[in-house]
């Protein structure tokens, strides 16, 4: 059995917020009043390390979607850690301006429960705001306010713990419950006290990272040029525009708002920007209505279904289901390139797709120089600028350090990595008992809706289901007009389906 930090603090858990064993849990959860920590029924004091039934890691959309479906459910005691002080969701790209590339009411529970209190609509109308939206008539919000009604929800669910930094994750035989040692963080992140947590089951929703090229992992670290990734965009923005030249390389959606938030604060005549990109086309978001039933749960479970390397070939071939541009931002970018050849001439600004980046280096102290390849021409360039942003995209967040310990249990495929089952959860030798659900790290076994906000309620509900014995959240049966495959995929099954060694909780 493993001990404590021999100097650990340990921090008393949240207390749980529902009702106890005895009092019978309503088939569906019913609320009156507006949502906060106030309104939740509260539960008698447990001890410290008593497991919980769910401990999420990390608080980004997705893990605050299972916090928000959690809620009601008063017979889950839950626990949310994330290291940040707050919620913020991508705030170097909440550029004025910007929409969601889905619609509002892909929010964090109404595609699984429209008449919870976490919905976008019930935020505005605690926020005296549903008559404008109404007269607004939008269907794809600003990810500004998207941003804050995450913040609304998270400044009011009690389960949430920011200013946790998860350290490591065990599994203890002894407790049948994993281990989560935390470090509390000061207001100036630094570490003022540890902890220890039990939970029967773990969600991960750790998010994934900005990814930089190879090539330009050097420029980026040294300070000397700006060399940035658009993640971190808003915070470098004057330091850019006063830079002679601009390069921006990538050819999604962030880098075409990159390019053109640049190119208006830019004069005429004088923009002075590169926009560079590896597809072959600066090429739309495939958004026809049937195209967009590939974020549906039956394409979802048809892509589970398939072989790996069948799996592995189709998801490169699909990249404009998801890293395509939005319509109105490339009409956005013409508009503004044609607007500026009103009065002759034509603006700096030049327009490559099809080109890599083979290598980069510094000229002087001011300056890179990009090495350049147009494969299809088999010609090669050098291209100097002053400042160079990276929309290069992101990669699933680094979890290795975290679950070292159990990577003995881990099941993984062909390409070594985890595999994961119908249900979200990483496949664990029997002798685990408890769950590991991801969130965000299934790409290669679940396909393109993986980190599509639409699927986030659905996904959460799934999660909810198979830590209940009846079906927490009733998840529709067809989802698609579309259907996917000769053979049928297997149905879903509405209360989850348990691991084979694994005890479940049961609703009272």
């Amino acid at each position: 059995m493993s001990t404590p930090h021999p100097d650990a603090v340990t921090l008393q858990l949240p207390s749980p917020h529902g009702a106890g064993d005895d009092v019978p849990a309503p088939p569906r959860p019913t609320y009156a009043g507006p949502p906060t920590p106030e309104a939740a029924p509260a539960r008698p004091p447990t001890s410290p390390e008593e497991p919980l039934d769910l401990a999420g890691i990390g608080i980004g959309p997705f893990n605050l979607s299972l916090a928000a479906l959690a809620h009601p459910l008063t017979h889950l005691r839950t626990a949310f850690y994330d290291q940040r002080p707050a919620f913020h969701w991508h705030p170097g790209l909440l550029i004025d301006g910007t929409t969601l590339q889905v619609p509002f009411l892909a929010d964090l529970v109404t595609l699984a429960d429209p008449a919870s209190p976490w919905t976008f609509l019930n935020y505005l109308k605690h926020r005296e705001r549903l008559f404008p939206f109404y007269f607004a008539e939008r269907f794809h919000i600003q990810r500004a306010e998207y941003d804050a009604y995450c913040r609304w929800v998270s400044e009011n669910l009690p389960a949430l713990h920011f200013s946790h930094q998860v350290d490591a994750v065990r599994w203890n035989t002894d407790r049948a419950a994993f281990e989560v040692d935390y470090t509390q963080l000061d207001a100036d992140g630094e570490a003022e006290a540890l902890g220890r947590a039990y939970a029967r089951n773990l969600a991960l929703g750790t998010g994934t990272v900005p990814h930089v090229p190879e090539a330009l992992k050097p420029l980026a670290d040294a300070p000397a040029v700006p060399v940035i990734h658009a993640a971190d965009y808003l915070a470098h923005r004057e330091r850019l525009l006063a830079a002679e030249h601009i390069t921006v390389i990538g050819s999604g959606q962030s880098g075409a708002e990159v390019f053109l938030d640049l190119l208006r604060a830019r004069p005429a005549g004088r923009e002075r920007l590169h926009w560079l990109a590896r597809t072959p086309a600066f090429a739309p978001m495939e958004y026809s209505k049937l195209g967009l039933e590939h974020f549906t749960p039956d394409y979802t479970r048809y892509f589970h279904a398939l072989p790996e390397p069948v799996r592995d070939e189709l998801l490169p071939a699909q990249w404009q289901l998801h890293k395509g541009i939005d319509h109105d931002t490339i009409a956005a970018i013409h508009d503004e390139l044609y607007r500026r050849t009103l009065h002759g001439g034509w603006p700096d600004a030049t327009l490559t797709p099809g080109v890599t980046v083979r290598t980069a280096g510094r000229v002087g102290t001011t300056k890179v120089e990009l090495h350049l390849e147009h494969p299809h021409q088999a010609t090669r360039s050098r291209l100097t600028t002053d400042a160079v942003v990276l929309a290069t995209g992101y990669r699933t967040g680094h979890t290795d350090t975290l679950l070292a310990a159990l990577d003995p249990y881990l099941q993984r495929d062909a390409a070594n990595r985890p595999c994961v089952d119908t249900e979200q959860r990483l496949v664990l030798d029997p002798c685990v008992t408890g769950s590991v659900y991801v969130q965000n790290a299934e790409h290669h076994t679940h396909g393109v809706g993986t980190p599509d906000l639409g699927l986030a309620a659905w996904r959460s509900a799934t999660i909810l289901n198979t830590l209940t014995e009846r079906p927490a959240y009733p998840l529709p049966s067809r989802t698609a007009f579309t259907t996917f495959g000769l053979r049928p995929s297997p149905p879903p099954n509405p209360t989850g389906t348990p691991r084979p060694n694994s005890t479940l909780l049961q609703s009272p």
